[in-house]
């Protein structure tokens, strides 16, 4: 009997043990009505990443800040962030990595009506800007108009730095000339009928970077990324195949369309098109060589607050192991 009931004691242990092994958690944390979490309901809802063993478990956070404090407290294993931040941690010890997420990011609108024709005529204007004075989307463009225009926008307009929501409405009142957001809200405004005047791929192409560049992505700790490396990878394989269902199926978007609060088709359509432009591709040393050339600009303009200590993006900042999750073209 004693021997009996050790047997079936081993045998729930290994029974545990295996669904343990075959479902493992990873614990994303996001901002609660942030757009990653379309691509996490996609994963979630298609079983992309149950079918590959992984258990998805989404903690809703408040702010960047908070995601970035959950993540170096090891209460979530994944954040989305950019390689800026990760760059500068690991500059002082604090290793963690990045695999990319997305090329989308905002631009500076303008009403259809408005005056202002190129970056030159921004000279004593209100610019609206999201987030604060070391916004890396700022940054760029007042290098863009230094390098081009002779011309530093942080003297020459009247910048005013806050949320995203705030800013949209502020310019619909016309109380402000321009706004610099990000893309969600950029897409809201064009949708309204506002009209760009100038986007990333076109601030990095007066810089001498004529290719589209990752500026966010999903970060971890690279120790965590090294002993869960077939874990991460499965869950990275499932964020791709989750992209691509987004690029190509209306019909994930219209399951998608509560969840993304868009006032009208106008806004959803201008939001899911945004959204599609912005999937990336695997990094190649093109990619890489540019994204160490914008870090620079970012340090040359922005300095250490913005960019860390170094003007050379910090070793290890990209893990090694997506190359194995990322299909070749």
């Amino acid at each position: 009997m004693k021997n009996l009931i050790l047997w079936l004691t081993s045998l729930l242990l290994f029974s545990l043990n295996l669904a343990h092994a075959a479902n493992q958690t990873v614990r994303v944390g996001v901002l609660e009505f942030g757009t990653v979490n379309w691509e996490l309901e996609v994963m979630r809802t298609q079983e992309l990443a149950k079918k590959r063993g992984v258990d998805l478990v989404i903690v809703p956070l408040a702010s960047g800040d908070a995601s970035t404090v959950a993540l170096q407290g090891g209460s979530v294993d994944v954040i989305v962030s950019d390689w800026i931040w990760v760059s500068r941690q690991r500059a002082d010890g604090r290793l963690f990595s990045f695999v990319t997420y997305s090329n989308a990011v905002g631009a500076l609108v303008v009403p259809a009506q408005s005056t202002i024709k190129s970056v030159a005529d921004l000279q004593g204007k209100k610019i609206g800007v999201s987030g604060g004075p070391n916004d890396k989307i700022w940054t760029l463009l007042r290098a863009h108009a230094q390098r081009n225009l002779n011309l530093d926008l942080a003297k020459a307009t009247q910048p005013s730095f806050g949320a995203p929501p705030l800013l949209n409405e502020l310019v619909q009142r016309q109380q402000l000339d321009a706004v610099l957001n990000t893309w969600p809200f950029t897409a809201r405004l064009q949708a309204k009928g506002m009209r760009q005047l100038v986007d990333l791929p076109d601030v990095l192409a007066g810089l001498g970077i004529h290719q589209p560049i990752p500026l966010i992505g999903w970060v971890f700790k690279e120790d965590w990324a090294e002993q869960n490396k077939a874990l991460l990878n499965q869950f990275l394989a499932a964020s791709l195949e989750a992209k691509q269902l987004m690029k190509t199926s209306d019909v994930v978007w219209d399951k998608l369309k509560p969840k993304m609060r868009a006032e009208d088709d106008a806004v959803f359509v201008t939001l899911r098109q945004t959204y599609r432009a912005g999937i990336p591709a695997c990094l190649d040393q093109t990619t890489r060589n540019n994204i160490a050339l914008t870090h620079k600009i970012l340090f040359e303009v922005g300095g250490e607050k913005l960019a860390g200590k170094s003007d050379t993006l910090a070793p290890g900042t990209f893990w090694a192991g997506y190359e194995a999750a990322c299909p070749k073209p």
